[in-house]
């Protein structure tokens, strides 16, 4: 049996950190106030760019030469980057072969970029586990997810104020065995599917005469974000049952770290220890696209997460989409 487990993670951030009462006079100038909302989220404090040498690209090959570094590894060995974003600094080429190249990649390394919006990095980590689960060939991987969502909302105040910049890398090595990657449970509804648009006008009419930045940005029509939790409920209990792990053999639950609120509505309506939930949006912000995957790495710093610990991993991304997964650490 073949068993694809996470043999190291790490995290980039840029340097500057921003508190909330930035945002809060920021848009209250415009007659927009969103102290509310960023208590009602558990934002505090997160970092952000603020100079036009960081970028997603740049913050994911540190990330990545981290995670080689802390394993070991070369990039050379590597059978497979997958990389996930919603605002990759390149769609051409590929963000993965980016990093295949600032690795020094193999020549027979598979690279191909995954965008499932905020659920991206959970997808791709699922996507590498059943590949590595059905080829033998591919026994490491490393999935990278990188979002910088500052540059593209500087004037939407739910975006701009709760958003944040980051990176993340996991190498996965597939090994015999049992234990890692265990199974995944998706739920997708899409009667919001057009709530939340990057480019606002589309691709295709960026330059379209008369067409202002602003109208490029990320559009937002808002909406009450706990709908998803209903789908999480189910999703995370269908995920529970069919493997027939039970909520106090689970040492850590990695979740979304978009609301707080969310979170805590999860966890009574599943009867879960909320103890065990790590919540690190108010100290890094929403990274997005690897949101849950911050909250893994800051846990395990911590000392909350031991070898052989089942980990169970539940975000949601725009449209929206929810996704959960079951591993052993």
């Amino acid at each position: 049996m073949t068993a694809v487990r996470i043999r190291g993670i790490e995290i980039y951030h840029p340097e500057l950190e921003v508190g909330n009462d930035y945002y809060i006079d920021r848009f209250s100038a415009a007659g927009v106030p969103v102290s509310g909302l960023l208590k009602a989220l558990g934002r505090e404090k997160r970092f952000v760019i603020d100079n036009a040498d960081e970028n997603t690209y740049t913050m994911s090959v540190e990330a990545s030469r981290k995670v080689l570094e802390a394993t070991g590894q070369q990039g050379s060995e590597l059978d497979l980057i997958l990389f996930a974003s919603q605002t990759p600094e390149y769609l051409l080429p590929s963000m993965a072969l980016k990093l295949h190249h600032a690795l020094g990649g193999g020549k027979q390394t598979r690279c191909f970029d995954v965008n499932a919006n905020c659920a991206g990095m959970l997808v791709a980590i699922e996507q590498a586990s059943r590949l590595m689960q059905g080829d033998v060939r591919i026994r490491k991987a490393l999935v990278v997810g990188a979002d910088h969502f500052s540059v593209h909302s500087p004037d939407n105040p739910v975006y701009h104020s709760t958003f944040a910049d980051s990176a993340a890398a996991v190498l996965l090595v597939a090994e015999e065995g049992e234990g890692g990657f265990i199974d995944s449970v998706y739920q997708t509804d899409t009667h919001v599917i057009d709530n939340s648009l990057f480019p606002g006008t589309g691709l295709s009419r960026i330059y379209g005469e008369g067409v202002s930045a602003a109208d490029i940005q990320v559009q937002f029509t808002p909406f009450d974000d706990s709908v998803c939790v209903d789908s999480a409920v189910d999703s995370l209990r269908e995920l529970m049952e069919r493997s027939g792990v039970q909520p106090s053999q689970v040492g850590a639950y990695l979740f979304s770290q978009f609301s707080i609120g969310n979170n805590r509505l999860v966890a009574e309506r599943l009867g879960l220890d909320e103890s065990k939930i790590h919540f690190v949006g108010d100290k890094y912000g929403y990274t997005a696209s690897n949101s849950p995957i911050l909250a893994l790495h800051d846990a395990i710093k911590a000392g909350r997460i031991e070898r052989g610990d089942y980990l169970v991993f539940w975000t949601v991304g725009a449209g929206w989409q929810n996704v959960s997964l079951l591993m052993q650490y």
